[in-house]
Order: C-alpha cells, then sequence, then structure tokens
C-alpha cells in the first residue's frame, strides 16, 4: 500500500499546522501515518551524526529494505532462464559495456561503438585510451553501478538523480553506432525509467525507489554470476580475463576472474552497508 501524493503546499500561518492531529490530503493524521520504506516524513528521530556502526539498526525502514532486497534475489534466482528477465539481463549487458567506454573516456581515448548482442554478449570498439584501466573497467564498473543504485535507493531525491543519469548515459550511448538491439533496449528503458520518475512525482511517492532498488540488486548479481561463470568455471578466448593476461602474463585468467568476483562482492556488501548507514543516519 502506497499513500497517493498530498498537496506539497501548507499554510505556515495556520495554527493547526503545529498540530500533532494535522490531517493529510488523504484524511489521515500525520502522526497515525505507517512508516513506509524511505518515506521521510514519517521519520520522527533526530540524527546524531552518522551511524558508522549501525548501532540503531535495524528500524522499519531498514527491515523494509533488507526484505525487498532479498525478496528481489530469490526472485531473480527463480526467474534467472525465463523470457522475463532477458531485458534485464541485456541492460546489465550494456552497463558493462558503458563500464569500458567511461574508461576510455577518462584516459582521453576515443570510442568508435557500443552495442549489445541478444545472445547476452555485447562489444565496445575504441582506439587510444589506457588498456590497463579500460579492460578491467567492465566487470569492475558493472559491479559499481549496482552498488550504486542500491545506495542511492535508500533516498527519494538520490534515486531521482540515479534515475535521471541512468537515462542520460542510455541516451548518450545512441550516438556511439550502437546496433539494433541496443537502440531498442535503451528506448525501452528510458521509456521504463521515465514513467516511473513521474509517477513518483505525481502520484505516488515512494515509487521510483522500489526500480532503483531493483537495478541495483539485478545488475550487482548479474555481475557476480557472469564473472563465476565466465571467468572462474571456465576460460572464454576474447573475455575481459583473457584480455588482462595478455596485459600481465604471469596473472592466469581464472586468477583474474577470482580478483574480479573479490572486488564484485565487496562493491555489494558495501553498498548494503552504506545504505543501511545512510538509513540510520536520517
Amino acid at each position: 500500500m502506497v499513500h497517493l501524493r498530498s498537496s506539497p503546499f501548507e499554510d505556515l500561518a495556520d495554527p493547526s499546522y503545529a498540530s500533532s492531529d494535522r490531517l493529510g490530503g488523504d484524511g489521515i493524521p500525520y502522526h497515525d501515518r505507517p512508516v513506509w520504506l524511505f518515506q521521510d516524513e514519517a521519520v520522527n528521530e533526530v540524527s546524531n551524526g552518522t551511524d558508522w556502526t549501525l548501532s540503531t539498526c535495524c528500524g522499519t525502514n531498514e527491515i523494509i529494505f533488507l526484505s525487498l532486497t532479498a525478496g528481489y534475489l530469490v526472485a531473480i534466482y527463480f526467474l534467472w532462464n525465463t523470457i522475463v528477465m532477458k531485458p534485464m539481463k541485456l541492460i546489465a549487458v550494456f552497463v558493462h559495456e558503458m563500464g569500458h567506454a567511461t574508461a576510455c573516456w577518462l584516459t582521453c581515448g576515443s570510442v568508435k561503438g557500443i552495442e549489445v548482442y541478444g545472445n547476452e554478449g555485447g562489444v565496445t570498439k575504441y582506439v587510444g585510451g589506457w588498456r590497463w584501466f579500460i579492460i578491467p573497467a567492465g566487470y569492475v564498473g558493472g559491479s559499481f553501478w549496482g552498488g550504486f543504485f542500491t545506495v542511492m535507493s535508500g533516498n527519494r531525491w538520490a534515486s531521482l538523480a540515479s534515475a535521471c543519469l541512468f537515462c542520460a548515459g542510455m541516451a548518450v550511448s545512441m550516438f556511439f553506432s550502437p546496433n539494433k538491439t541496443m537502440v531498442f533496449l535503451n528506448l525501452g528503458f528510458i521509456i521504463l525509467t521515465v514513467g516511473f520518475i513521474l509517477i513518483d512525482q505525481f502520484l505516488l511517492d515512494p515509487f521510483l525507489q522500489f526500480l532503483t532498488l531493483f537495478y541495483g540488486v539485478f545488475i550487482g548479481s548479474f555481475s557476480i554470476f557472469d564473472i563465476y561463470d565466465d571467468l572462474i568455471t571456465r576460460t572464454v578466448e576474447g573475455s575481459d580475463a583473457h584480455a588482462c593476461h595478455k596485459l600481465i602474463p604471469c596473472c592466469l585468467p581464472r586468477c583474474v576472474g577470482v580478483q574480479f568476483m573479490v572486488v564484485a562482492l565487496a562493491f555489494q556488501a558495501g553498498a548494503l552497508y552504506l545504505a543501511l548507514v545512510w538509513m540510520g543516519s536520517v
């Protein structure tokens, strides 16, 4: 159950404004409202600073957050090989390729094309840049953005900012020779994300945060599974691990995969921790 958004305008001169029985737009006194996920107006406690030790965990918000995260993981597990998850797998591949592209731009290289294929593969065509930074940026970038979305889902405005950034990234990538699969994929996710933003802003609050958290959980999970499946249980010629092995011959592809896995798990664990710290410090 989610409350319909009430009017944001209040008459501060009205004495009833300070009353504990002030009614919301739905006729429910504010002090009687249930606490929903990340709903700022339901928070009554005053923060004493950043709670790095999680001494105040876990309140209602944190329990809902952890329950949703667990629920998403269970749903992803059971639906992993179904058509339902196919678009999410492809957008996770896009995030992986954008990791390569971003690293290329940051090291003064030039991206010539970004493509995502229906078989859950992808390629980033580039010239220049620092290969030592660009090659690991796919898996590391996917893990980072999965954690990023998870953390940002803990606040309504942070969730909005991350969703806008996501849409901007998908829009920018369309100027780098995308194939048809990526064009339809990005347009579809831009429409979906913008739709959630509009609903969150004008109809239901919270709403967008549920999607942002799902993006984070799925992209993070996909990165971990992809590393395990492609780099640890087997070696795939032409993979990022093989490319790293060519740069550092003494580091075998599976060893590279293990290192990527450690980084991916650290990002996801860190994201959960930072999200709980953020919510506990509100």
